[in-house]
């Protein structure tokens, strides 16, 4: 870690009377910050062209003086950080975290309140957030509204979701922003919950681009103990701005000086492949809480999942129970239906199909009593998270798994109780000590309880978190879905392995998902961390698996496999079942051996909605992994392999759309073929109309 001595930054800052400007260490980005007129107001530029046209900062406050004007500047402290530190898990084996900073201390004359504006500039963007050290006149107050501003130079091309405090899970519309109200109502699907709040506002993370080819990117880094933000657009004048999630009073944040908003980031850059490479939100958390982080690994599972998303079947037990109370209820009373997967004899298969095929982990829905009515019903009581059905023998499967050399995965889905999930986690973590589970995969699908709440207001923020920090306790890692949207903490607390917090596969089996979709996320999603998309579908006709369905899987079967590759995460499954992967053996090998952590990552071809090729070297060996996701169009590379060690052979085995492939009518369409390579090696590969394709690269012996 090197700090720069303050003449070096000469260059770097300059301060005038009332104005303060700090760039980025190669220069590049630059940040201007000033107080007109009593109003705090910043601009940013990138080589000279403005990303951020000046924009005004300030909070409003319930039954107190606001934070929005009155201010003038009492100081300033300019300070430059550059650092390299090792991930637990990641796209890379380090990461450089090289900032100038700038901190601008304000002070309101009327009111004697005291508050700071600390700016952190990287070559790649930059981060600011609100800070209120302790004093006597601003103590504890409430938050109404951020009025944080992002003014656009333009009327830009976006790609966006619709405005929600309790669901991601929309497929995204690419636009102009001055499009955003006529195509709001198109762009919003039903969803378990869900609350929209303007015809115009959307969710980070925000991608875009500028007519002449800058790529922007708003969103938010460490968001803890505050709302979650999202942006609502003034499309008249081409001004975002900050638009918090309301508690059950409408209230936005309740703070307690001393105290820090979440940062608000600005990622840019004339290069889209820069976009998907950025470590700015990573670099705006804090470091890794833990001293011990050995019990941390990334897993590749399976999982009594797709069967009851895609073929119908059932998580509950029994159809003889209309109403379900935990503290009287007796099985033993009851008809099995018969088509409840969790049961011993299917869980065993595939425990056995995880250990012959090198899997770590079996993922199991629908093992614990009280689904027969745990949807919709705004039932506080739901679950115990600790008693199996009795169909679900849990000693015997898990130690079964642990004579293969596999774990099972915890399930909690918590239908938005979260005070239930709470009365009960201690217990339950307890009883995956028991058994040997060191990952959970919770759920939060439905309306909040406490009723009123929401799924990313500040309330349910903390307790996401103090779910990770309790798991951290059992050496648990936890993958939350319907949570809120990641903002880097995974740095910071790296048993957060995963998340959902967006459209993912699921949605294939019945709404689908658009071509483009998985050519976004990695742009808008996966900024601030991982996601649990849960790839590897092979029968894209759902028909064939639910003769009920009315779904269809937009993709081709290779681009199923360089999923595993261009949507980076260290949780990855492999999400079909084994009936279909036995009919599919040669194109499974490459989810056997593609790797779920990483020493390099390269992104040599990106264009958000339309493509995106990834290379990947594995944790700790020389083998290389590439992959391609692309939209309706399809794609046409040249690789260039010059990032392969010079001089040596290798055998790539190329997973190829066949030339007749296409998502809609012949996705099942695919080549495998062998070719030594080196690093000289020029590559033309064609991916089809929502296609792609997936390359393992192994030294030769």
């Amino acid at each position: 870690m090197t700090r720069i001595a303050p003449a070096v930054l000469l260059a770097a800052f300059s301060l005038a009377a009332n104005a303060v400007e700090v760039k980025s260490p190669d220069g590049k980005v630059a940040v201007d910050f000033d107080v007109k007129n009593g109003v705090p107001t910043y601009s940013m530029t990138f080589d000279g062209k403005t990303v951020i046209k000046p924009s005004t900062l300030g909070l409003e406050l319930v039954n107190a003086n606001d934070l929005m004007d009155g201010f003038n500047i009492v100081g300033s402290e300019t300070s430059a950080f550059d650092e390299t530190w090792q991930p637990v898990w990641g796209e890379t084996k380090d990461i450089r975290n090289h900032y100038n900073e700038l901190l601008v201390k304000l002070r309101q004359t009327s009111t004697d309140r005291f508050m700071n504006l600390r700016f952190r500039v990287y070559d790649d963007g930059m981060g600011f957030r609100y800070e209120f050290p302790q004093q006597k006149n601003l103590v504890y107050f409430v938050v109404k509204d951020e009025h944080s501003q992002f003014a656009m130079n333009g009327d830009h091309t976006a790609w966006w979701i619709p405005g929600d405090y309790d669901t991601q899970e929309y497929d995204y519309t690419e636009s102009r922003l001055s499009q955003i109200r006529g195509l709001m109502e198109g762009a919003i699907t039903d969803n378990a919950s869900q609350t929209q709040f303007s015809p115009t506002g959307v969710q980070t993370s925000l991608q875009m681009k500028t007519d002449d080819g800058l790529y922007i990117n708003l969103h938010e880094a460490a968001l803890v103990d505050y709302s979650c933000m999202h942006l609502n657009l003034d499309d008249k004048n081409m001004v975002f701005e900050s638009w918090l999630t309301p508690d059950a009073q409408g209230n936005k944040g309740h703070l307690q000086a001393p105290a820090k908003t979440p940062w608000r980031t600005v990622i840019v850059s004339d290069d889209a492949r820069d976009m998907l490479s950025s470590n700015l939100i990573l670099n705006l958390n804090e470091p890794c809480v833990y001293t011990d982080t050995s019990w941390i690994k990334p897993v590749k599972y399976v999982g009594v999942w797709w069967e009851m998303i895609g073929g119908g079947k059932q998580w509950s037990y029994t159809f003889d129970l209309p109403s379900v109370k935990l503290e009287t209820l007796d099985y033993s009373q009851t008809k099995p239906h018969g088509q409840h997967p969790a049961n011993n004899e299917n869980v065993k298969k595939y425990i056995d199909f995880a250990a012959e095929h090198g899997f770590d982990q079996v993922l199991v829905e629908g093992w614990n009593i009280g689904w027969e009515d745990w949807f919709g019903n705004s039932k506080d009581y739901v679950f115990d998270f600790q008693t199996p059905y009795p169909d679900f023998d849990i000693k015997m499967l898990n130690d079964y798994a642990h004579s293969k050399g596999v774990r099972l995965m915890m399930h909690h889905e918590t239908s938005g109780s979260v005070r239930n999930y709470e009365r009960h986690m201690e217990a339950a973590y307890d009883l995956m000590d028991k058994y040997g589970y060191n990952s959970v995969k919770s759920g939060y699908v439905g309306n909040m309880i406490p009723r009123g709440e929401h799924h990313y207001g500040q309330w349910l923020n903390n307790h996401y978190l103090y779910a990770v920090t309790e798991a951290a306790k059992h050496k648990i890692m936890v993958n939350a879905h319907e949570a809120v949207r990641p903002t880097g903490l995974c740095r910071t607390y790296p048993n957060l392995i995963g998340n959902e917090s967006a459209r993912g596969t699921e949605y294939e089996s019945f709404a689908g998902n658009k071509p483009s979709h998985t050519t976004v996320l990695p742009f808008t999603r996966l900024q601030g961390g991982p996601m649990d998309y849960t790839p590897g579908i092979f029968e894209m006709d759902m028909k064939k698996v639910n003769p009920n369905s009315q779904g269809h899987v937009n993709s081709t079967l290779a681009r199923q496999l360089a999923l595993y590759v261009t949507m980076y995460s260290p949780l990855q499954m492999a999400a079909d079942v084994p009936e279909v992967y036995n009919r599919f053996m040669d194109a499974f090998q490459f989810i056997k051996d593609v790797p779920v952590d990483w020493d390099e990552s390269r992104y040599l071809e990106a264009e958000p909605g339309q493509y995106i090729v990834a290379a990947r070297k594995r944790k700790g060996g020389d083998d290389w992994y590439v992959g391609c996701t692309s939209g309706e169009n399809g794609h046409a590379s040249t690789l260039s392999l010059d990032f392969l060690e010079p001089g040596k052979k290798y055998e790539a085995t190329i997973y190829a759309d066949a030339p007749d492939a296409h998502y809609q009518n012949n996705p099942q369409a695919y080549v495998i073929s062998k070719k030594k390579v080196d690093a000289k090696t020029r590559l033309k590969m064609k991916a089809a109309p929502g296609g792609g394709y997936a390359i393992s690269i192994k030294p030769m012996k």
